[in-house]
């Protein structure tokens, strides 16, 4: 694997940053997953969108524009030879040594690794949705980021084990639905699209946001809200997103069968999705 570090692409054994980068002591910094298709990379105004956000709110100088880092993604891309990729941007803090900063950071470091990805199953196989006993831990700040401090999806990871084809689901301390370790949930109930509101406190998903969109083009009415685990396990249709996977369906929660594992409204926002991918 070759990894982009700061301008200079490095093969993965020689790629580093110091020891004394923020990101490393502190967790203070914030990465955007993203998927590229034929040296296309996709959504990527809504994933520098988000970068931005947070890094305005952990004092981040953003010292690359948009289209600098998207420079940065395709240079990663190309030198691993790959034309479909899994993509991971992170930007760190950078290095200001042992103890907390209060005025922000103006030499950030900027990483970028892309592996190759599976061809997607056509139609995707399910996945089973497990409860975890570990909740769902308040946002970092105002809101929840997509940064390095990613101990409870970790921790979430261990409850759930290796297994490839089961999801953790979170529930919020006070038992709403939240999120996957690593997706958004997403349920259909006569007709209707339902899925967890960002007071929940989960993740503003990249992918979360374009399926909502993908639903209003179809005509198929959405909800966010609070929702207890019983009306997700009533649902008629489940499915969970992210930006690698897409949109997968669930067929089972808690071992309780779903009645649809890959119903008519999941089939048709998956069939929207895989058009807009190629739009």
């Amino acid at each position: 694997m070759r990894v982009y570090v700061n301008g200079t692409v490095y093969s993965a054994e020689e790629a580093a940053i110091s020891v004394l980068d923020h990101g490393f002591l502190y967790g203070i910094g914030l990465f955007e997953t993203m998927r590229v298709y034929d040296r296309r990379l996709f959504l990527w105004d809504a994933h520098y969108a988000r970068l931005c956000t947070g890094l305005l709110a952990l004092r981040i100088s953003p010292v690359w524009t948009s289209e600098e880092l998207a420079d940065a993604v395709m240079q990663t891309v190309e030198a691993n030879g790959l034309r479909d990729a899994y993509v991971r941007l992170s930007v760190t803090a950078g290095e200001e040594g042992v103890g907390l900063v209060a005025n922000g950071y103006e030499r950030p470091s900027l990483i970028v690794f892309a592996k190759p990805v599976a061809p997607l199953a056509d139609p995707p196989r399910p996945k089973r949705l497990q409860t975890l006993e570990l909740a769902r831990q308040t946002a970092e700040g105002h809101q929840r980021f997509k940064s390095h401090n990613f101990l409870n999806n970790a921790l979430a990871k261990q409850e759930v084990g290796d297994r490839p084809d089961v999801e953790g689901l979170f529930l919020t301390h006070d038992g709403y639905v939240a999120e996957g370790i690593v997706s958004n949930v997403f349920w259909v109930k006569d007709g209707r699209l339902y899925t967890p509101s960002l007071d929940t406190g989960i993740l503003g998903g990249v992918t979360r946001q374009h399926v909502l969109e993908l639903a209003g083009r179809i005509g198929l009415p959405s909800e966010e809200g609070k929702f207890r685990l019983g009306a997700l396990k009533e649902a008629d249709e489940v499915f969970v997103t992210n930006s690698v996977q897409e949109i997968v369906p669930v067929a089972e929660i808690d071992s309780l069968p779903v009645s649809l594992a890959y119903g008519e409204h999941t089939r048709q926002l998956h069939r929207a999705y895989r058009e807009s991918v190629w739009r």
